[in-house]
């Protein structure tokens, strides 16, 4: 039986591991097909997808786009995007460039705080990638003032935590909408972490097509909770490990690991003529 991970990340946004490294290690763990869904960037794609050709990995173009609602961080995949597209990729370049401004008024507010980081060290450990608060979260760490990420994201740059500042102002109508005009197809991210399933009849009047069921930090009973949800609203549902190579302590790529025929599904709703 074939199996897919439709959640990695690359070092282009905020994974330790290369594109190269992730389609080496997919093929070590024996999957089929899997998602590349960096954060605002589309970069690591077709090198993962070159490096992947040699083992007979499909590499699906993918994006993970963040947005806000007054009380939530919103994640929401893209899959099947024209990773191509001119005005997708300057929307992203914008978004990106909107990230490091962002580090800068974090640090400033850390460092108002008595947290001794300074932004050159966020965006040295962030090296071609997306920077992003798990980078910050990598130096706060390496100043000693703060031990772990639970404490990091707990108490200082977790949402509307004193230290958060908030992304571009991009809603999820427009990211939804944005994915649908490449022909991708949108999923919401985690759902368990979001906490806020009264948003999601909202986002399926959007255009939501999906919601990623299977996730390392859903717990059985949350997946049980999100197929019932998905089948309930006649959403696609998608799974993956969310790997961020060994930037969350440990390679996670493989362990969370859905059917073939769910990605036939996702390929099935994808619009390829609207792009």
């Amino acid at each position: 039986m074939k199996y897919a991970d439709l959640h990695i990340h690359t070092d282009f946004s905020d994974s330790t591991f290369s594109p190269e490294e992730v389609a080496s290690r997919a093929a070590e763990v024996g999957l089929s097909a899997i998602a590349i869904c960096d954060h605002d960037c589309v970069d690591g794609i077709a090198p993962c997808a070159k490096a992947a050709a040699s083992s007979g990995i499909e590499v699906i173009p993918g994006i993970e786009l963040t947005v806000e609602k007054q009380d939530a961080e919103v994640h929401i995949l893209g899959y099947f995007i024209d990773n191509k597209a001119d005005w997708f990729l300057k929307k992203l370049k914008d978004m990106r460039a909107a990230r490091v401004v962002r580090i800068h008024k974090m640090v400033e507010k850390l460092n108002a705080a008595g947290i001794d980081v300074k932004a050159e060290d966020v965006f040295k450990l962030a090296g071609r990638g997306a920077v992003g608060r798990l980078h910050l979260a990598q130096a706060m760490i390496q100043t000693g003032k703060v031990k772990s990420f639970r404490d990091v994201f707990g108490k200082y740059i977790g949402f509307q935590k004193p230290c958060y500042v908030s992304h571009i102002r991009f809603s999820p109508q427009e990211a939804i909408e944005a994915i649908l005009k490449t022909g991708g197809v949108p999923v919401l991210a985690h759902p368990g972490i979001m906490n806020k399933d009264e948003y999601i009849p909202e986002l399926v009047g959007y255009g939501l097509k999906g919601i990623e069921v299977y996730h390392t930090d859903h717990k059985a009973s949350v997946v049980k909770h999100y197929e019932e949800l998905a089948e309930e609203r006649g959403l696609l549902m998608t799974g993956g490990s969310d790997c961020h190579g060994m930037g969350k302590g440990k390679a996670l790529i493989g362990t969370v690991r859905v059917p073939y025929e769910l990605v036939e599904k996702l390929k099935a709703a994808a619009t390829p003529g609207t792009r």
